[in-house]
């Protein structure tokens, strides 16, 4: 009898947790910040809230009645909120590159400091482009955009402005962020380009879909123009002066930006650090104003990257002062500067007569009729489009579904000799799955990646093929300095029917920042792949996790390595593709970008 009581203050106990989870699932969330409440009656008599205007009365209706100190307190990313106008505080600043991110140094649009925690990260842009497949790249940026206007409705983001794509052109291999681009390939990247705005945005495949100009998402091309390079051999990105032939901005940097703008229709573009035959790119009115919205008819924001600004005098020396910095982007037709300098000396710059207030009346024109076309001064978002996007529209079984299908078919095949792959599901008794990055998940998602929904690495992908697996690490860090019990390692490769050696780089060597000085795999890895393969009874397979390229030509005529793949940096489902890939669930791509 006691036990039955127990039993049944159990059952109690456990439905009530679920009736209290079921209650707070339901309960009313924070709403977004938006402007325009239809239950505001203070805000009613504005035209800029009559959404039956058309957007360029709206816009210029908002900044007329801003002060000039509030004009200029709305030139930067975080722009504070306007009270008296009902206008919230807003952060421009997000990113998006593949899965929506926050910043990884500043205040952030998202911050998954929520109740949603994570995103659904796929494969780094490299790896996606090498499926060469415009419709999975549209997928994948409108299930981006999807995540980021869901967590925006649940009350867990400050902005709807996400800076992607990258769509520089990746020339040298050894550029830290060739990772976040398509490739080396002018026509390849303008054709990912317009993919992705198109599908993060909400337009069709096809394109012309947004009529009423409405955004699922902003999107943002960058870095604007011809950047390719973070710190190498005494030059830095902050201060580097690219000297470009006009033919080679016309056939190379310059045709995914214009196809960005003129095909894709992006909303958004950033400005690159560094200049270009003598001009910062962020006070190159030739480039920002006359290219850009007059050749190729750009109707969005230009942004600036990072504390660009004040590079312009204290790094550059283009500018003379501060306000003549300020005078020199605001002329040149800049927007919204990611970063403070605008906020602390425009007003300085206006009172010394260099900056006018229709300069800065331009800016916020362009500014605000972004957040109108994002539905931010319509009312309650719940009740617009789009405001049937949620939680569940987050980290969703169908989201997780599509990194598989990418990571899939974008990891490359370089090396099959005899025939080694695909290994038998029916005669593989057993096998080693070695090297530093077979299990680390961290390294799966390469840089500018948001916190992933769940993630796979290798050695759990090939744990549902064999029953009997063992793992070493191999090397105790990715740096490789030393190889931790060689003798072990090698023993561990005669025991098994084949081996699985999963190497490469990670964030360590290349990223924002840090470009690599040489394409060698880091410290012992070669010694310890060709140690590994010689031990084993069988030829091994090779699994390379890289954005850039690594020289792997050891391994090309080395007979006891009989499979090479490369996989990128494969998103949150990598393991579970290289595993399907190696036991011939599917077949790998044959195609290579650099």
């Amino acid at each position: 009898m006691i036990r039955t009581m127990s039993l049944i203050a159990y059952a109690i106990f456990i439905c009530s947790i679920m009736l209290a989870n079921i209650e707070a699932d339901n309960s009313e969330h924070p709403l977004p910040p938006f402007s325009c409440d239809s239950e505001n009656p203070s805000t009613k008599p504005f035209p800029f809230c009559n959404v039956d205007l058309p957007l360029h009365e709206r816009a210029h209706d908002l900044v007329s009645r801003l002060s000039l100190d509030e004009k200029i307190s709305q030139l930067v990313n975080t722009a504070p909120a306007v009270p008296r106008l009902g206008i919230p505080d807003y952060q421009w600043w997000s990113e998006a590159l593949h899965g929506v991110a926050g910043s990884m140094v500043a205040d952030s649009g998202i911050t998954f400091g929520g109740s949603i925690r994570a995103a659904t990260s796929f494969p780094q842009v490299i790896l996606t482009a090498a499926t060469f497949d415009e419709n999975l790249w549209y997928r994948i940026a409108k299930a981006i955009g999807t995540e980021a206007r869901a967590i925006y409705n649940e009350g867990e983001a400050q902005g709807m402005t996400f800076w992607s794509p990258n769509v520089n052109i990746f020339r040298d291999p050894r550029w830290g962020r060739g990772q976040e681009t398509p490739g080396e390939d002018p026509f390849m990247t303008s054709k990912y380009a317009v993919s992705f705005v198109r599908g993060i945005q909400g337009d069709s495949f096809e394109g012309g879909q947004l009529k009423d100009g409405r955004l699922l998402a902003s999107a943002c091309c960058k870095h604007f123009t011809a950047y390719d390079l973070e710190s190498w051999n005494g030059n830095s990105r902050f201060t580097f002066d690219a000297r470009v032939t006009k033919q080679d901005m016309a056939d190379t940097y310059q045709p995914p930006f214009k196809t960005c703008v003129k095909d894709g229709r992006a909303s958004g573009i950033m400005c690159a650090y560094n200049s270009v035959n003598g001009v910062p790119n962020c006070a190159d009115y030739d480039l920002l104003t006359k290219t850009a919205r007059g050749e190729w008819g750009f109707q969005g924001y230009v942004v600036s990257d990072d504390h660009a600004i004040p590079h312009l005098f204290e790094m550059q020396k283009y500018s003379k002062s501060p306000e003549d910095a300020v005078a020199d982007v605001l002329k040149a037709g800049l927007d919204v500067e990611c970063g403070d300098y605008l906020a602390n000396h425009t007003k300085s710059a206006v009172e010394k007569g260099i900056v006018s207030e229709s300069d800065i009346d331009r800016a916020l024109y362009n500014s605000f009729k972004i957040r109108m076309r994002l539905g931010l001064f319509n009312g309650n978002p719940s009740k617009l489009v789009y405001g049937n996007l949620s939680r569940n529209d987050v980290c969703s079984p169908e989201h997780h579904d599509l990194a598989l299908e990418v990571a899939r078919d974008g990891i490359v095949l370089l090396k099959n000799s005899a025939n080694l792959l695909p290994l038998s599901k029916s005669e593989t008794q057993s096998l080693a799955v070695i090297g530093p990055s077979a299990n680390d998940s961290r390294t799966l998602v390469g840089n500018y990646a948001g916190p992933p929904c769940k993630t796979i690495t290798p050695l759990q992908g090939l744990m549902n093929y064999v029953r009997k697996i063992e793992f070493h690490q191999g090397c105790e860090t990715i740096n490789c300095a030393s190889i931790a019990s060689i003798e072990a390692v090698k023993k561990l490769a005669q025991s098994a029917d084949y081996v699985v050696l999963v190497v490469g780089i990670n964030q360590d060597f290349e990223r924002e920042d840090l470009d690599r000085e040489d394409l060698v795999l880091p410290g012992q890895q070669q010694h310890l792949i060709t140690s590994v393969a010689k031990a084993a009874k069988n030829p091994v397979i090779l699994v390379l996790l890289c954005g850039g390229p690594v020289d792997i030509s050891f391994a090309k005529n080395n007979p006891k390595i009989g499979g090479i793949l490369w996989a990128g940096y494969p998103g949150e489902a990598g393991g579970k593709a290289i595993a399907e890939i190696i036991f011939g669930d599917h077949n790998p791509a044959m195609d290579f970008l650099i």
